[in-house]
This record gives structure tokens, sequence and C-alpha cells, in this order.
């Protein structure tokens, strides 16, 4: 029905028995109108509500109920909503769309994020990445609509994440978000990255500590007769990632040939990488027992290696001081520093050590699709010789090569 919508109409309309809803529009302004709802008690509900048409439907907007709002309040909702529609606006659509944004919240968000990348992330990869959006760092935020997550939430975030634990941490934060608004981009869910214009928390300095002789013998005697040991120890001869050897299966062993076979997907550079073992590294190897598991180091299965820390601090009890603060790393850049002291050519070196950079970059690297397998296993071999020549005290046979 049509009827002009006052104080004394709207205070006299009711629902005709039988009946459970009943539109009354206003006869001065058309699509604005009453809704009447019969309540399961038996009492009646008023709401006003907008109709109009967008895109080819019936569209049907409510603006609040008339308890609450006076019919100056209504009218004037309804004029603004009306006009909106004139201009090309779906404001049942928008409304709609904004429950939907408000449900996506930036901890699903985060879940359908890690489901979609984990194929394409190494596993160690997509732990970090985990633990920095599903942990405490954006905890404040896992309930927000992500849509609704703007430049100040994200650069609040990153400096409670450097007072509570360091630049570090915070700037690899700031790289596990911003990739996530990358891919919420992508799929259509916002419409921009907060994190874009947020300070970037400074990075520490690169590290260049190269491990002395003595420190490097002092290192080697004081491994145990553990995983642990036994893996700084293939560190010192091989050079290798840490991950890559504490993740170590039998599988990637030919040991009648006496080769390591590091597949791509434990690759840094996700390529793979096959060497000739040197011969203290080959036994190392053999003088372990083949359990039931694939790995050769570690207690859990699938996971490999994972005492780190805890192990790094008993070394560092047994070397009582006799090497200054380091890392385990260190020990990959030494071995590349050593190796290139000793006269191994820097491209061999970088082959060795699996890296990807220099030479084996750029135009370089597309035309030279070399493995320089052999020259790896007489580089391999001289350092393993300089390495043990050292640990034993006597005098290397490994000379540095002239100019």
């Amino acid at each position: 029905m049509k009827l002009k919508l006052d104080t004394k109409t709207v205070a006299g309309l009711t629902l005709p028995k039988g009946r459970h809803e009943e539109f009354c529009w206003d006869a001065e302004l058309a699509g604005y109108g009453l809704r009447l709802r019969r309540r399961s008690d038996g009492g009646l509900l008023r709401t006003y509500a907008v109709q109009y048409r967008a895109n080819g439907r019936t569209r049907r907007v409510t603006i609040g109920s008339a308890d609450k709002l006076t019919l100056v309040q209504a009218r004037e909702a309804a004029r603004k909503l009306l006009a909106r529609v004139e201009l090309g606006h779906d404001p049942q659509a928008e409304k709609a769309a904004k429950r939907q944004q408000a449900a996506r919240t930036f901890s699903l968000v985060v879940d359908a994020y890690l489901a979609a990348s984990q194929p394409s992330l190494r596993p160690a990869s997509f732990r970090v990445t985990k633990l920095y959006l599903t942990g405490p760092y954006f905890r404040p935020l896992h309930s927000i609509g992500v849509g609704d997550i703007a430049h100040p939430d994200i650069a609040a975030r990153l400096s409670a994440i450097t007072r509570a634990h360091s630049a570090h941490t915070a700037a690899a934060a700031r790289r596990a978000v911003s990739a996530l608004f990358r891919w919420a981009m992508e799929e259509g869910w916002v419409s921009v990255n907060p994190v874009i214009g947020t300070r970037k928390p400074a990075d520490p300095t690169p590290r260049d500590h190269v491990l002395s002789n003595p420190e490097l013998v002092a290192i080697w005697n004081a491994c145990g007769n553990d995983d642990h040991g036994r893996i700084v120890r293939l560190l010192i001869l091989l050079g290798s990632r840490r991950q890559e050897i504490g993740g170590m299966r039998w599988s990637e062993f030919d040991l009648d040939a006496g080769t390591w076979t590091l597949p791509k997907e434990r690759s840094k550079n996700d390529r793979p990488h096959t060497i000739t073992l040197p011969v203290p590294a080959l036994e190392i190897i053999k003088s372990m027992s083949r359990g039931e598991r694939d790995h050769l180091f570690g207690d859990r299965a699938g996971d490999g290696f994972t005492s780190w820390s805890r192990c790094k601090v008993v070394l560092d009890q047994r070397l009582a001081g006799k090497v200054g603060a380091w890392r385990v790393h260190d020990i990959r850049r030494t071995v590349a520093t050593r190796m290139a002291d000793i006269g191994i050519e820097p491209h061999v070196i970088e082959a060795a050590l699996n890296h990807f950079s220099g030479h084996r970059r750029g135009v370089a690297g597309v035309y030279n699709r070399s493995t320089y397998e052999p020259q790896i296993k007489t580089a391999l071999a001289r350092w393993s010789e300089h390495v043990i020549a050292l640990v034993e005290g006597r005098a290397s046979n490994i000379v540095p090569m002239r100019a």
C-alpha cells in the first residue's frame, strides 16, 4: 500500500489478520517505506527500509527500527541512500561486501595463504613464515578484517616487535606480512598493501667473522662423538649449510661411489648438488649406524637435526674460551675463505658450496652450465687434507699456487 508516512499514519499501522508481513510505501518519496512483521509472540516489528533497482535486480536496504529512529531521521537516511543509487551505487551490495570483508579476518587469510604457499616454500621457510604470521607477533590483528588493517596498525606492530625482540626479528616479520598482503591483493581480497611505507627495521650488519686456523682446530677437537659433533665436523669438511647437513638422508648417498646428492627440494637455490665426499667425510658417514629412519641425524621422524641452540651451548662450554663469539654459519664463510687461501679458484669454491652468485649468475650463468664435478672433487679433497693436517698438527702438503 502507499500512503503518506507521518506520525499519525505510522502509529496507526498494523498488520491485517492472517498476514505476517506488509510493506507500506511512502506516497511522497518513491522507494522509501515501512516494513511490518509479526513476531513469534504476536507483537509487531516495524523497520524503515529503502527499495530500488540496480543492475536489473530489485534491492532492499534496512534503515533501522521505527522504535529507535524518528520519522525525520528515517526520511533523511532514505534520501541519502536513494541519492547514492542515482549516482550509480548499490548500497545493498556494498553492505553485503562489507560484512564479507569483516568476516575475512587476518587469521583466516593467513590460513588460506599458508595453504596456498606451502607447496612452493621449503619446509624451513614455511615454518618460519607460519611462526611470524600465526604467532604472537601480529596477534592483535588476528580477529580484524584483513581489509580493515591499515598502515598505522602494521607500523605499531613492527615497533612493538622491535621492542620485545629485535630489529632483525621485526625485519623478518615485516617481510612475511608484506608477502601475505601481496598475495591477498592478487586474490582480490584487499586493494592496498598496508606494509608499504612502514619503517623498515634495520637489518643487522652482515657478519664477516672468519675463524682462524687455531679456532677451527679448537672447534674440531671440541666436537663430541654425537650427532652435533659429527654435523659440525662435516660442516668444516664440506662447507655446506647447516640445514643441509642436519637434514641428511641415507637415501641421498651412494656409499659405494662415495657421493652425496643434495636434492633440489632441500637446496636453497632449488638446484640439486652432487659431490664426491672426501675421505674424512665419508668415514664419518660410514661410522654411523643406520636405523629405520631415513634421516642420519635427529630424534624426530621427518625433521632431521633440530637441537642447534642447546648443542651449541654445550660445544661452547667445551671450547672454554678458545674461540671468540662465533656462529655455526661462520664455518661456511671460513671454508670459502681458507679454500681460497690454499689456491682453490673462486668459481670452484662457489660450485663446491652450491652457491650461485658471481660468474654463475646472469648471462655467464645462462650459457655456462658446467657443474664442475671433477674440480669440486679435487677441491674438497685438498681442503679436507688441509683440515686434517691442521688437526694433527703436521705440515699440510697443500700449498697455495703461485699467480
